[in-house]
């Protein structure tokens, strides 16, 4: 072998050898790189068995005391509030409540976790400007909120859906939930606004009873909170996990009240109407009762409020509750959110003698009928005192039946002293008016705000003592009190408890607990009870109380008229009307009274409160399905008027004045009727105006209702004739009374109901 040829193969070799060692080198690497992946690889492992087995419960503990953690209170749905017919009074919605933790709404440095003032400052400006726009709320104050230190700021209570949607959707668009809580709260809503207000009551933010029967029943309506705990994501969502707890919420229970809303309407719109015409210094109420079971139908205040917005008092001018201070506007506010009907002792009047002629004719001092038994010259000397009767001329020789219907003062006087003053209180406190009724009880629910009557110590009561509180004055009850005495009169001498609630529903479990009628006791006998009654059925038909007659049936009752007390000449006088109808088998009683009136004034019970409780029994009574006795021959004749809408004009006019009717339209005769006043189907008696409107006059006129108070039916048909407006009217002599409050504005061909009595002075 030469040297070229050894020099080749040492090159070649050579080559080779460089070849392999690149190989070699390669594949160390290669290992060397799988050794280190799988000794990380290895670390983590252990690592996370580590965090998983070692320090897991730490960890997750660690997780639940800081902000990742979520604890929500779940509010539990307070327990609707309904009439005696379904209705519900009272009821809570699904609202939200929105807070914020100020310290999470922040903006961090980049690439460091101090806090960037400048960005912050703008970020809290910018949420402050949006909460603002969305929920309607003050901008700088806000703002404060939103810049304070807190870790907890309320921005908006009970909030509706729509305004969650459009925070939503807000913090979606600018990305940012930190920070921000949205939690589920219920909020109490009252459907019918003013509707029995002073007896059911409000709610304050946090769902808890603060007047009325919410507050009295707020344990049993408010039910138990629940809870849930859990982790949270960054957007504010629950992440479910296995140790997560959930406490679920009690919700409050279902009252269904003896209240009928369609009778609390008809007593609120004649007490207010009442109120607004008389304008009684510290307004009025009014209670119907079921004397057979105690059961409370309608009880009315005025003034009332809206539930929903309990602290603004609509019956002032704004101007003139701007200039009161902030103690006198709390006073008004409480004053109005009393339930007078309860709370409010007064002193009865004439109305108390049907308790006094209860104890002497159930003791045997006297009957009916026994003619001159009392003697009235217009006044009775007592320990040389002179107390007047209203009829200063005398009623000379009486009948207990007599002293009631002519409501003799002086009669009374003589009874009382026949009776005596043990006897007398023997018979209070036997009609319950030396105790609280126990209006509304239910199991150990709070206190309902019910107030006592006031008397005299029996050692303290002497001859003027006797005198006075024989015809009702000098001391005080209240109506709910008073009409329940008279209630046992009507339910043959058995004295009930009122009953305000019917029922209880437990909602979780639909279980139903009934609140029973409580009979208390047995007052009079039914004897007794069946001869006032008799007697009292005189005061209304021919005595002071005519006034309180209905056509159809039956009424007994009493008025009553209360001087200012010499210690209080200010006070005004106290108007009432306490009735029973129908007399053969009683179903209804109503009181009425009206506090304050002035004595320049109409201030009698039987010119001013005996018509509104006509009124109200007018429209009570029917709507009970209580029959009436009424013969056609007794009934004004009426004509029911045809549908001429969708007629010309032209042929309109033929139809209504072939009825007896006149026609009063803008429109040409071939422009085609859209409405007419009063509607298709209403009773009007002879003479009466129908409007009709076209498309091409369709805008609706209005007249302000005339005051028709003691005008004869001639003058009232024609004060409403000259308005276009029609009249339907019940009995005869003067006006006593109309549905619609004169002052009011109504449409052109409204159908005003009168009332009309022939007076009797009282």
């Amino acid at each position: 072998m030469d040297k070229k040829q050894k020099a080749k193969i040492y090159k070649f070799n050579n080559k080779n050898s460089s070849k392999v060692k690149k190989v070699f080198s390669v594949n160390e690497r290669i290992g060397r790189f799988l050794i280190v992946f799988f000794l990380i690889f290895l670390i983590l492992i252990i690592r996370l068995c580590w965090l998983q087995l070692v320090q897991g419960a730490d960890l997750k503990e660690e997780m639940y005391r800081t902000q990742l953690t979520a604890s929500k209170v779940i509010s539990p749905k307070r327990g609707t509030i309904y009439d005696s017919t379904g209705k519900a009074l009272a009821i809570s919605a699904d609202v939200d409540t929105v807070s914020i933790d100020p310290t999470r709404i922040v903006v961090e440095k980049e690439d460091s976790d101090e806090i960037d003032e400048t960005k912050t400052k703008a970020l809290k400006e910018k949420v402050a400007k949006a909460f603002s726009e969305i929920f309607e709320l003050d901008y700088e104050e806000t703002l404060k909120k939103v810049s304070s230190d807190s870790s907890n700021e309320i921005i908006a209570r009970k909030v509706e859906n729509d305004k969650i949607e459009k925070l939503e959707a807000w913090m979606e668009e600018n990305d940012l939930y930190s920070g921000i809580n949205i939690d589920e709260d219920t909020k109490r809503y009252y459907p019918y606004d003013n509707l029995a207000s002073n007896l059911i009551g409000f709610c304050g933010t946090d769902n808890q009873g603060l007047w009325g029967l919410e507050l009295k029943w707020n344990d049993i309506l408010t039910g138990t909170p629940g809870k849930v705990t859990s982790a949270q994501n960054a957007v504010q969502d629950l992440i479910p996990y296995e140790d997560t707890t959930y406490i679920v919420p009690q919700n409050g229970n279902d009252i269904t009240l003896t209240i009928d809303a369609n009778v609390q309407q008809i007593a609120e719109k004649y007490l207010k109407q009442a109120c607004e015409e008389n304008n009684p210094e510290e307004g009025g109420n009014v209670i119907i009762i079921n004397p057979n079971t105690g059961d409370i139908l309608a009880m009315a205040t005025y003034p009332d409020y809206n539930l929903n917005d309990p602290y603004t008092m609509d019956f002032i001018p704004e101007k003139k509750w701007d200039k009161l201070s902030g103690d006198e506007q709390y006073t008004i506010q409480q004053q109005t959110w009393n339930n007078r009907a309860i709370s409010y002792p007064y002193e009865p009047g004439s109305v108390f003698k049907i308790i006094t002629a209860a104890a002497a004719l159930e003791e045997g001092l006297a009957d009916a009928d026994t003619p001159g038994v009392f003697t009235c010259k217009g006044y009775e000397k007592i320990d040389g005192v002179r107390i007047n009767c209203s009829d200063l001329s005398g009623h000379g020789s009486l009948s207990l039946r007599d002293a009631l219907k002519y409501s003799c003062n002086p009669a009374f006087m003589q009874l009382g002293k026949k009776v005596g003053a043990s006897t007398l209180y023997r018979y209070y406190d036997a009609f319950g008016l030396f105790d609280t009724t126990g209006f509304g009880d239910i199991g150990d629910s709070g206190s309902s705000g019910e107030a006592n009557s006031i008397f005299w110590d029996i050692e303290n009561v002497n001859s003027i003592e006797l005198a006075t509180m024989s015809f009702g004055q000098r001391f005080k009850v209240t109506p709910i009190q008073m009409i329940s005495a008279v209630s046992a009169i009507a339910n043959d001498g058995t004295l009930m408890q009122p009953r305000i609630a019917k029922e209880i529903k437990n909602t979780d479990t639909g279980a139903v607990t009934t609140i029973e009628p409580v009979e208390v006791r047995q007052v009079i006998s039914k004897e007794t009870a069946n001869t006032l009654l008799d007697m009292l059925e005189t005061v209304v038909d021919s005595g002071t109380g005519s006034y309180a007659q209905v056509k159809g049936y039956s009424i007994a009752g009493k008025t009553g008229t209360s001087e200012p007390d010499p210690s209080n000449p200010d006070a005004g006088y106290v108007a009432s009307f306490a009735a029973i109808s129908p007399v053969e088998s009683p179903e209804v009683v109503v009181l009425l009274t009206l506090y304050g009136l002035d004595d320049d004034g109409l201030h009698s019970g039987s010119t001013v409160a005996a018509p509104v409780v006509s009124q109200i029994l007018n429209e009570v009574l029917p709507y009970l399905g209580i029959p009436s006795d009424t013969s056609e021959s007794d009934t004004v004749e009426t004509i029911t008027l045809s549908n001429v809408e969708n007629k010309t004009v032209a042929e309109a006019r033929k139809i209504i004045e072939k009825q007896g009717f006149e026609c009063e339209t803008s429109g040409n005769d071939d422009d085609i009727v859209t409405s007419q006043m009063p509607v298709a189907g209403t009773a009007l008696i002879e003479d009466s105006i129908v409007k009709l409107y076209t498309k091409e006059s369709d805008t609706i006129v209005s007249q302000t209702v005339p005051n028709l108070k003691e005008m004869t039916l001639s003058e009232a048909k024609a004060a409403l004739k000259n308005k276009n407006l029609n009249i339907k009217y019940t009995g005869s002599g003067r006006v006593t009374s109309q549905d619609v409050t004169a002052g009011d504005s109504v449409e052109e061909g409204t159908v005003i109901n009168v009332v009309l009595k022939e007076e009797i002075q009282e």
